[in-house]
């Protein structure tokens, strides 16, 4: 069983379900969720109802979910709506059966479920507060706090140390390779691959495809984030040169149309495209469709499109190609993740009172508790520091 394998490797978590179950911290409250439903998912889902809660959950993409643990969701009695495939129309109407339901806590990436609430407000009347899994949901979070329309407090998940250090680096590098080698089943080394966004998912894409035997391009539109991708030695230029030379593209800006029509244009012959945002506009594949002669389905999840003097591949009809070709991110990573969103949804269980409706970073404290539970379960020990060099660090009259 899938669940069963994860639940094995994600020691942290168990250790947070077996204090869960005994406090009940969520006892009678109503979670509703929106994220990838795989394995790793569930065993958050199954955390939180130890802890007392009543779970609806959903997908945050419509390729994203395993159909066999959403299967085995519902044989447990929890309602989840997800299916592998939905049409975008689907897509939303599940988003919206999780929200009728009328959460009190809401668990979000990429923050669909909570743009929803907010326009249908008739549901959102009892929200207490939010969690945030992604990069691209606290960005458009953030907007709506500046812009002041947000209701509601939410925890910044992907904020957390113990998360993006972690879970967009080492997870995002490491299933994004697995899902476009399984995708293609082609050799990566000495191959050209150009890895659009440098931040932490795209230092995790580069440093795996460079450890693979690629050689690396970036490509930013940030100045600092550029000039250290040059000095982590990759090279780095703009999309436009780029696209003359790059045997895969994968980007992971979080952005919409980084690779469009000049760029497909430009690009030679057997060209590959891959996408790890969490939203399917950072390859413009409607352009791609339109200046496409033909296209036709080569593997699960790669399609080629005949441009007349040239052909391009798609991977996962550029949705995030972790998830859709292959099981997202590892599961002792998702394991840091998730511990952080099952101390999350407590944390506004029990401090909502006091929280305004804005997006808040994951308490400290919570997030250094993830750390040490993960060194605890790997039997890791480190040093703690003396009274002698507490003191030194905290007095400012110390000399030579």
């Amino acid at each position: 069983m899938k669940i069963e394998w994860a639940k094995k490797n994600m020691k942290v978590l168990a250790k947070i379900r077996e204090r869960f179950k005994k406090e009940k911290p969520l006892d009678g409250l109503k979670v509703g969720m929106a994220l990838h439903v795989e394995a790793k998912t569930a065993v958050l889902v199954l955390t939180l109802i130890d802890a007392g809660a009543e779970v609806a959950i959903t997908s945050c993409n419509p390729l994203s979910t395993q159909d066999d643990v959403a299967d085995e969701l519902r044989s447990m009695g929890i309602n989840c709506y997800a299916r592998r495939g939905m049409s975008v129309k689907e897509y939303y109407e599940a988003l919206e059966k999780v929200a009728a339901k009328k959460p009190e806590i809401v668990v979000d990436d990429g923050a669909d479920l909570i743009f929803l609430l907010h326009e249908k407000k008739e549901y959102a009347k009892n929200v207490k507060g939010a969690s945030e899994e992604t990069t691209t949901g606290v960005n458009r979070l953030r907007a709506m706090e500046r812009e002041g329309v947000l209701t509601f407090p939410v925890i910044a998940v992907n904020d957390a140390l113990t998360k993006f250090l972690f879970d967009n680096r080492y997870g995002t590098g490491q299933s994004t390779i697995d899902g476009i080698l399984r995708a293609t089943n082609i050799l990566i080394a000495g191959k050209k691959v150009v890895v659009s966004g440098y931040g932490w998912c795209g230092r995790g894409i580069a440093i795996r495809a460079r450890g693979m035997g690629a050689r690396v391009v970036v490509t930013e539109v940030d100045e600092i984030r550029a000039l250290e991708a040059l000095m982590d030695g990759f090279d780095v230029m703009s999309i436009d040169d780029a696209a003359e030379i790059g045997d895969i593209f994968i980007t992971a800006t979080g952005n919409i149309n980084v690779i469009r029509k000049e760029h497909f244009e430009k690009m030679k012959n057997g060209a590959i495209l891959a996408n790890a945002g969490h939203f399917n506009v950072e390859i413009d594949v409607a352009t791609l469709e339109k200046i496409s002669k033909s296209k036709r389905t080569l593997r699960n999840n790669l399609v080629e499109y005949d441009l007349g003097e040239k052909k391009l591949y798609l991977l996962a009809d550029g949705r995030l190609v972790n998830l859709v070709a292959a099981e997202g991110h590892p599961i002792e990573v998702m394991d840091m993740s998730f511990s952080n969103q099952a101390l999350a949804v407590e944390y506004i269980a029990k401090n909502y009172k006091e929280l305004k409706p804005k997006v808040y970073r994951m308490p400290e404290d919570l997030d250094r508790l993830v750390a040490r539970l993960k060194l605890e379960t790997l039997g890791v020990k480190i040093d703690k520091l003396t009274e002698e060099q507490i003191k030194y660090l905290s007095d400012w009259r110390f000399g030579t």
